[in-house]
């Protein structure tokens, strides 16, 4: 479970083998919540102030995300994201 950036106690994470459509997982405080690409909430739920920095950071680095996205399908190594500042 590759942490690809973390800020303000959230964890982004992405997986290697995970299925589609393409996303990413964010962890804050013991919760659990899974975002498209553009930061769309998928499932789960994150606190609301956690929930809109993890779309606002999604939104900042996008290119990135699918760019990763496609390294985790090749089972490539993962490109750390700038936080969140």
């Amino acid at each position: 479970m590759p942490t690809i950036s973390m800020f303000y106690g959230i964890e982004i994470q992405m997986y290697y083998n995970d299925h589609l459509p393409p996303h990413f997982h964010a962890y804050y405080q013991g919760e659990e919540a899974i975002f498209s690409l553009d930061g769309t909430l998928i499932k789960g739920s994150l606190a609301r102030r956690a929930c809109r920095l993890v779309q606002d950071w999604a939104e900042l680095h996008i290119q990135e995300l699918e760019r990763n996205w496609d390294l985790a399908r090749e089972k490539a190594a993962l490109e750390k994201i700038p936080p969140l500042n």
